[in-house]
């Protein structure tokens, strides 16, 4: 019974691979280097969900069938998100981060894996707040086209304010949350304020090259998704992404401490996971 049970897993991990293989030579999304356990958690569940008797059909519906190739892409995406998460992350990034940013003329700051831009929005109140919206451009990015389409429109469920609310209280808000949204019966829509300072952009952290220079990059859990290797190679996509004294803030499940490129960051605030580039 064991040895069947173990052959059944061993089948299952090949079909994924293959699943994985056809994603990348198909429509060119690599999730090669993410983390086996993410992909093998969802994968099943998407079998589970569409009916199919096996992986190997839902690879053949994939491949023919577009809309079934979405559901695959949200499945993988990591979209999991709320409005300032993690409240103390972002009174640090008020603390020690915001007041350097507002000696510089311009900031720019960009947010790798924004997901449904909850947190990029986050980041628009505070910098609200501290004056400095007028004078950020903020980039944020996404492999995902569903998940940019939705994050652009600025509108959660009404269901999600209390939370939000909460949220922001906790991180040092300093008006009513109330007053950065219009609601109806179902939905908060965020006012254009705190949109006109945003781009929204496809933008790969597994393929694709530097996005620009920033003086700020915000990749909260995401790393966590990735292998070792990839984790790597992302960290050194900001490396080159920033200038010396620029800041890179990652999730509280990951840190530098693993990284080849860990000696050219120092921590600012170690607990939240707020680094700055040495200068050379």
């Amino acid at each position: 019974m064991k040895k069947k049970e173990e052959e059944i897993i061993e089948n299952q991990d090949v079909e994924i691979k293959l699943l994985i293989e056809g994603l990348y030579l198909k429509y060119g999304f690599d999730f090669r280097n993410y983390s086996q356990a993410h992909l093998k958690r969802r994968i099943l569940n998407r079998l589970q969900a569409s009916g199919l008797a096996s992986i190997t059909e839902m690879t053949h519906k994939m491949i023919y069938e577009p809309a079934f190739t979405d559901q695959i892409l949200l499945d993988l995406s990591i979209t999991v998100s709320e409005m300032f998460r993690d409240p103390s992350f972002y009174k640090a990034l008020r603390q020690s981060v915001l007041p350097v940013l507002r000696s510089y003329p311009h900031v720019k700051i960009w947010h790798a894996g924004c997901a449904n831009g909850e947190e990029v929005y986050s980041m628009a109140i505070m910098l609200k707040e501290e004056g400095l919206l007028h004078k950020t451009q903020i980039y944020a990015t996404d492999f995902n086209p569903v998940v940019i389409r939705h994050a652009k429109k600025a509108q959660y469920p009404i269901s999600r304010i209390k939370e939000f609310t909460v949220s922001y209280q906790k991180a040092g808000g300093r008006r009513s949350f109330s007053d950065y949204y219009e609601a109806d019966d179902e939905w908060a829509t965020l006012h254009d304020s705190l949109r006109k300072n945003v781009v929204f952009a496809n933008h790969n952290l597994v393929t694709d090259s530097v996005f620009a220079e920033m003086n700020l990059v915000i990749c909260r859990n995401v790393l966590i998704y990735f292998n070792r290797h990839l984790q790597d190679r992302v960290i050194g996509l900001f490396l080159e992404s920033l200038p010396g004294g620029g800041f890179l803030c990652l999730g509280s499940k990951e840190n530098l401490q693993f990284s080849s490129h860990y000696n050219s960051f120092e921590p600012v605030v170690d607990q939240e996971r707020i680094y700055i580039k040495k200068y050379l």
